[in-house]
């Protein structure tokens, strides 16, 4: 993502604030990109008004869209100096609108309001968001309530020492990513790399190992492989955080050290049977984090909702 051009920004009616068309407008102002307010509706009981035929069913559906249109429309009329479009769409499963509309009109970047639990403080994830998680094929923003302030901090989530050619190629998409919206918003770039403890296990089999020889010699791989990808971005040692332990503790530690606006993670996409056996580590993140996030999926990634 070296340059935005059209942002579909999700609506929540439910909402008085819509932090997702606020984000969307700072940054459709500061890329000169355009924006699509994107909105679904449903209502389960005009589909069973069985007293009424059809075409009778199919005008009330088409009042109600018109309706919200004209809801939409006016949300978004203040923006006069903002490319800005509405556009209502009739579905029962939001997520699959979002991501239809995302690959049929090849958006960019879908923002999206996340719901903040205001006695927890926590940023609480809806269904909907972990549908757009796993399976939207455009980079997802999740916007929380707090601003992006000028020379604050963006944190890109990198596994440094991964052999996987996949995961390879999507460090080097989150830190392009993560650079381009640093530019934008004037931050600062910072890298976060996670590595695992010693397993207790094999210091008990093995009585030879030395578990701190080992240790040392993991964090030494680390830093050097982080290190190493701040290098071809020209970042310094002092903005890359290497740092032991799971990454679902150690980026969001990092995050709120920095108090950084925005985390860049990668996320493979995996859904299924896959997901429940192996686990999504990038889920874990997001389901810590209480800033904005954007979800990236690998270059190539072709959703599970795509048309054959």
């Amino acid at each position: 993502m070296n340059t935005i051009k059209r942002i579909l920004a999700v609506i929540d009616p439910t909402k008085d604030d819509q932090h997702g068309l606020a984000r969307s407008i700072d940054l459709a102002k500061k890329s000169g990109a355009s924006i699509t307010a994107f909105m679904t509706v449903y209502d389960f009981s005009y589909e069973m008004t069985t007293m009424l035929s059809g075409e009778e069913r199919e005008a009330m559906r088409k009042a109600v869209l018109n309706d919200r249109e004209l809801w939409l429309k006016d949300l978004v009329s203040p923006y006069q100096n903002v490319n800005i479009d509405t556009q209502v769409v009739w579905h029962n499963r939001p997520y699959e609108a979002i991501i239809n509309t995302v690959i049929e009109q090849k958006f960019d970047l879908v923002i999206k309001g996340t719901h903040q639990h205001s006695t927890l403080k926590a940023v609480i994830f809806t269904p909907t968001d972990w549908h757009l998680v796993r399976k939207c094929p455009s980079p997802v923003l999740f916007v929380k309530q707090m601003a992006w302030p000028a020379n604050g901090n963006i944190l890109a989530a990198v596994n440094a020492v991964s052999e996987n050619e996949q995961h390879l190629a999507l460090n080097k998409r989150i830190i392009k990513d993560a650079q381009f919206l640093a530019e934008l918003a004037n931050a600062q770039l910072n890298l976060v790399n996670a590595y695992p403890a010693t397993p207790i296990n094999i210091a008990i089999e093995i009585p030879e190992f030395n578990p701190g020889i080992y240790n040392e010699s993991v964090k030494k791989h680390h830093h050097q492989s982080t290190n190493a990808l701040a290098d071809e971005v020209n970042l310094p040692p002092e903005q890359c955080f290497i740092e032991e332990g799971l990454p679902e503790d150690v980026i969001p530690d990092v995050a709120k050290r920095l108090n950084s606006e925005l985390v860049v993670i990668g996320t493979v996409g995996r859904t299924g049977l896959s997901a429940a056996l192996v686990g999504n580590t990038a889920e874990h993140v997001i389901d810590s984090l209480d800033c904005d996030v954007l979800a990236l999926k690998p270059d190539g990634y072709i959703s599970p909702l795509a048309k054959d």
